[in-house]
């Protein structure tokens, strides 16, 4: 990867992953605790003097096999001294492995908490959060582990759950390769290790790079970021693109595009199978005709094709033809045993999501939502949406508002999640920076997969 690349993609997956800074000095009555755990993670613990009895136990996001892993209790140093000022205890470990951890971040998150309760005894209220991939863990905790918390916070997480997620991160990927390099063989699946699956990735990214420069190719690009809802303005150094510019929009797409594959699509997919234990993700029986059409991008699309004088109806029956995918059983059983959701919440969740997040697109709140609705806990779900691009990207105002707006709803047993509560509650909390919640509502996930519906139970029923 050049490292021109490296570095943008980097800007982008990063945020909920980046190792915070050193703790500032405090007050010697404070706790700053640090030590490993049995699993060999490390742990971080943060009380004040003035504990006000709210311990939170923060999950951090994925960090790839090779990445430093230090421990964290917060998502931003900001966040972090706010929380510490205002009396609550912080927590949160690396998980003893890096790379799709859920089996060892799930019993490393709880060890910490366990030891947090020998050493300081046992909290007024405990919540989980966390980012990205964290939003993940956090939401197996609630899930799984109820009975250890009062409430959760996902933030930009990854609540689509894992078989949704490898999915439909295979469907771009497949588009790309099936219209700017048929018969080149670039693997999608199945990597013996890293150097296979980065050579894949390097393979298909030269090919999207040359599509780029023409119409036809950009027209393709925009075809395959519609189906992963790939937002228009998804970067917060990107220019804003007009409603109808469909040329700048798909030049911010395409950035993101690269990023998908140079990243996530190979490396990552290639760490988790071998955790699965082989290829948890497929699109046999997939109708991509469809997919398109329920795409909120579906107008861009047809408007590129027009321009570029190609014909989508043609491109649409070349991915219909094309060889499709299959899963291995074992993986898809083993994904769903640790990574899938039931959706069956016992406990609030609030869920935040930026509306320009291509690393994991908004409409994994849909996916999330329906799960929660079919298993009966829709009420027990808050969402709310910051107008922003990019991933994690909230301010500290908005996410202790997020925070503070959980607990008002264990305070009153009811939401109040409307864009002008969370935007007063960040303005309190950070009255420097402009708070951007709004009124959103989520297109339907492309490719939703969860426990709560028995259609989901196999491969075939995507």
């Amino acid at each position: 990867m050049r490292t021109g690349t490296r570095t943008a993609v980097l800007t982008l997956i990063l945020s909920a992953a980046a190792a915070l800074p050193a703790l500032p000095a405090r007050a010697a009555t404070d706790s700053h605790l640090t030590g490993r755990l049995p699993s060999g993670a490390a742990y971080l613990m943060d009380v004040p003097a003035a504990w006000n009895g709210t311990v939170l136990l923060y999950s951090h996001g994925y960090r790839a096999v090779g990445w430093s892993n230090p421990a964290e209790n917060a998502p931003a140093p900001d966040t972090r001294d706010k929380l510490l000022g205002e009396g609550y205890a912080l927590i949160g470990s690396s998980y003893a492995t890096n790379g799709w951890a859920v089996t060892d971040a799930v019993p490393d998150q709880l060890a910490t908490l366990d030891l947090f309760t020998e050493k300081f005894g046992p909290a007024r209220r405990t919540l989980a959060w966390g980012t990205s991939y964290g939003g993940l863990v956090t939401t197996t905790l609630a899930e799984r582990h109820a009975g250890r918390f009062d409430g959760s916070l996902s933030m930009c997480g990854l609540v689509q759950g894992g078989v949704a997620n490898w999915n439909s991160t295979l469907d771009p990927v497949f588009a790309l390769k099936t219209l700017l390099a048929p018969g080149s063989g670039i693997p999608l699946t199945g990597f013996a290790g890293q150097p296979a699956a980065r050579n894949a990735a390097d393979a298909l990214t030269a090919h999207t790079d040359a599509a780029q420069r023409t119409p036809e190719g950009r027209a393709r690009i925009a075809l395959a970021a519609a189906l992963h809802d790939i937002p228009v303005h998804n970067d917060a150094a990107q220019t804003k693109p007009r409603p109808a510019d469909w040329d700048a929009q798909q030049a911010n797409q395409y950035q993101a595009v690269r990023g998908l594959l140079q990243v996530p699509a190979f490396s990552w997919r290639q760490e988790a199978e071998s955790r699965a234990g082989g290829n948890p993700s497929w699109n046999t029986g997939v109708d991509y005709t469809a997919m398109l059409r329920r795409s909120p991008l579906y107008k861009e699309v047809t408007e590129l094709y027009k321009e570029a004088d190609l014909s989508l109806r043609g491109d649409l029956a070349r991915l219909h033809r094309a060889p499709r995918i299959s899963a291995d059983t074992p993986a898809v059983r083993w994904m769903r045993r640790t990574s899938v959701f039931t959706g069956r919440l016992t406990l609030p969740q609030l869920d935040i999501h930026t509306t320009g997040d291509a690393l994991i697109p908004v409409p994994s709140e849909s996916a999330y939502r329906r799960a929660a609705t079919a298993a009966g806990a829709g009420p027990l779900l808050g969402q709310a949406y910051v107008d922003g691009p990019g991933h994690c990207a909230f301010t500290t105002g908005e996410t202790l508002a997020a925070l503070h707006t959980l607990e008002h709803r264990l305070d009153t047993g009811h939401w109040d999640t409307t864009p002008g509560a969370l935007n007063s509650r960040a303005h309190r909390a950070d009255p420097t920076t402009e708070a951007r919640y709004a009124p959103y509502h989520p297109a339907p996930y492309p490719r939703p997969y969860d426990l709560a519906h028995p259609g989901d139970s196999g491969p075939t029923k995507a």
